[in-house]
């Protein structure tokens, strides 16, 4: 049985590639642009471009189980072309923002919505893995490399950042396990923590100070539309930094009763992306 993994380079794919070869699966790497040596040996590697659907049927030829990335304007053509190839089961990357009261108005739960919908008109069996705030966010935070300080109008704004090893142990778990089919676990994370109190754990993990400075919200706007799309920026200002959590009764983590353990800590992945921060 052949499992394609879409994204397999970013930095859930990745790690779900790394399970799913150390369960002994047999295993494809989905790359838009082959590159010499990019993926361990033993891996197939096949170019697909998910924004264009000329690739899907020769990259889902043999596959019973895939690993799919998010891409709302191909998604209707991803699971038509999935279905024509006999998959058995997709799990998907998706959003925990599609839960949100605001789900409707949300630029990223919009488009989360899309590709599940996409699947369950389909008849696919699937999972949509819904995670909460990236951890990885913080890597555009690259003044602390450069310059080590860090610049923000909401110090004490709390997210609750989810390690990118806990969303990929959960979509690998649902792709080893058919028991998880037509499941939608949420991985949110090790809780809620201020913006102040992540800076201050980058810090210890790389062994230096790092200055933080207060800036206005103009000028902390101005800062994130150059890393993030203006509709997200506006909802980041308008909420003063904060990302809220789930309603009680929709935010209950997946990880320790899939995994087995906590869900991974803020400090845990500062330590691992230490050196993105050197």
């Amino acid at each position: 049985m052949t499992i394609l993994v879409t994204g397999a380079r970013g930095h859930v794919g990745a790690l779900v590639l790394s399970e799913l070869m150390a369960a002994g699966e047999t295993v494809r790497a989905a790359s838009r642009a082959l590159q010499p040596r990019q993926f361990p040996d033993g891996v197939e590697v096949v170019q697909l471009d998910l924004d264009d659907r000329v690739g899907l049927p020769a990259a889902l030829a043999g596959v019973r189980k895939v690993f799919l990335y998010a891409h709302p304007r191909t998604a209707t053509q991803f699971a038509h072309a999935a279905r024509e190839a006999g998959v058995e089961h997709v799990v998907l990357l998706s959003s925990s923002s599609v839960l949100r009261s605001d789900a409707k108005t949300n630029p990223i739960a919009l488009a989360h919505s899309v590709v599940e919908e996409a699947l369950d008109d389909a008849g696919l069996r699937r999972t949509f893995v819904r995670p909460g705030y990236f951890a990885t966010n913080s890597l555009r935070w690259q003044s602390i490399r450069s310059a080590r300080v860090f610049r923000t109008a909401f110090p004490e704004a709390t997210t609750s950042p989810v390690h990118e090893r806990d969303i990929a142990a959960v979509a690998a778990k649902a792709l080893l396990d058919d028991a998880r089919k037509s499941a939608a676990p949420a991985v949110l994370g090790a809780g809620p923590l201020t913006i102040r109190q992540q800076v201050a754990d980058i810090a210890e993990a790389i062994g230096e100070p790092v200055q933080f400075e207060v800036v206005d919200a103009d000028t902390y706007r101005a800062d994130l539309l150059t890393q993030l799309p203006a509709p997200v920026v506006d909802r980041l200002v308008a909420g003063q930094g904060t990302v809220p959590q789930l309603p009680a009764d929709l935010g209950v983590d997946a990880v320790p009763e899939l995994l087995g353990r906590p869900a991974l800590t803020f400090r845990e992945w500062s330590r691992d992306h230490a050196n993105d921060f050197r």
